[in-house]
């Protein structure tokens, strides 16, 4: 039996546009680059072709994208300028190599939201060739939490390949899973000119023993490591908040020098730039998991009681704090939205005017500091850290679908 799938789903359409529109106006790559290694010990200067991803998107364009992806899915927008690109200086073996992006938090990092069950895999996947169809990328990997997680991966591109080489003019790609005992794969994917995607754990290269870490003969006597940061791929980390926690997991990353990095998951620990949001209401909204009812947490009222959470605090550039409200959109519909505050602030207006919200719940204070962490609103309101009130909270919409 051959498994079918559908190209025409809107909400993914939009989850994979999310990604693609970032770097509108980054023209489609024609040439590749070279770079020159350098021979670890032996002195001997080697000149080798990698090909790579060249992102010519400048920040102020990629920051107006942003916004307006942002705007257009109905998400926070995002505060503060990315960081500026730079030659990455720790990666040994690389002297003259042009635009390799280093990831920076609030930077080159990027969340995609999607509920469990409302295919993530395929939308990651299909964005890979959007890329590379719109602007020529080449070089993505794929950094999976567990072994399981790694096979479940593999076989989709596996049972996905007809499907996709219909959609995309049978362009030729090469996928593989990272295995340290064939390091060719490795040579392939820096210096082959066609689509490349590499599954890799993150166990295989967040400690400094790990062979993708070692100079090995079979990588002409570099690291894995230098070969494939030499190509700037692209990272997509699937269930981030098993992947990227704990700080060599945030150095095993950022070794990898990625033009960017895109976090996809249903449960985020931090997001960074958010893009595009399936969460559990919207995904309830559009049918796209069965409806339960759970009369023993559900309230008479749901969403008509205000619900205020207080997700974090910051005193950077100036004293704010994240609070989760439920916001009326555009199309009358209430949704879960988080936005940043700051002193004179008044929720009913960050609602979208929700009447619930008109008497007391203007920010009059913001305690940032750690572990006493608390915002205050008029008329003796006060959250502390994690606290919430009134309304459905995060488990409540959980518990409905």
């Amino acid at each position: 039996m051959k498994l079918k799938f559908d190209p025409s789903l809107d909400y993914q359409h939009d989850a994979i546009r999310a990604v693609v529109d970032l770097f509108d106006g980054q023209p489609l790559a024609q040439t590749d680059f070279e770079l020159t290694l350098q021979t670890s010990g032996r002195g001997v200067a080697l000149r080798e072709l990698a090909v790579g991803n060249e992102i010519h998107v400048t920040d102020e364009q990629l920051l107006h994208n942003i916004h307006r992806i942002q705007e257009r899915n109905g998400v926070e927008k995002v505060e503060i300028p990315p960081a500026t690109m730079a030659a990455v200086p720790d990666v040994r073996a690389v002297e003259d190599i042009r635009s390799i992006g280093r990831p920076l938090k609030y930077g080159r990092d990027f969340s995609i939201e999607m509920e469990t069950g409302t295919g993530k895999t395929y939308v990651y996947l299909r964005t890979i060739f959007e890329l590379n169809k719109t602007y020529g990328f080449k070089k993505f990997i794929i950094v999976v939490p567990s072994i399981a997680i790694r096979e479940g991966v593999l076989k989709s591109i596996d049972i996905m390949r007809d499907h996709f080489r219909a959609l995309y003019s049978n362009v030729p790609f090469h996928h593989f899973v990272y295995d340290s005992r064939k390091l060719e794969k490795v040579n392939t994917f820096a210096r082959d000119n066609t689509l490349q995607i590499m599954i890799i754990n993150i166990q295989s290269f967040q400690r400094e023993a790990n062979v993708f870490n070692q100079e090995v003969e079979r990588c002409h006597g570099y690291r894995p490591k230098d070969l494939i940061a030499a190509t700037s791929p692209f990272l997509i980390i699937d269930e981030p908040q098993s992947v990227d926690s704990g700080e060599k997991s945030h150095e095993a990353i950022r070794s990898l020098s990625a033009s960017a990095t895109f976090r996809y998951s249903a449960t985020h620990r931090n997001l960074y730039n958010l893009l595009y949001r399936l969460d559990p209401v919207k995904a309830y909204d559009l049918r796209l998991v069965k409806r339960i009812e759970v009369a023993s947490v559900r309230s008479d009222n749901n969403f008509n009681d205000a619900y205020v959470k207080l997700l974090k605090t910051d005193n950077k550039n100036g004293i704010k704090a994240q609070v989760e409200i439920h916001q009326e959109a555009r199309d009358g519909t209430i949704k879960p939205a988080r936005l940043w505050v700051k002193k004179g602030d008044d929720l009913f207006l960050k609602s979208g005017e929700r009447e619930i919200y008109r008497q007391g719940y203007v920010v009059q204070n913001i305690d940032t500091t750690p572990g006493a962490e608390y915002v205050e609103f008029n008329q003796g309101r006060s959250l502390s850290f994690g606290q919430d009130f009134g309304g459905a909270g995060e488990e409540l919409m959980r518990a409905q679908v």
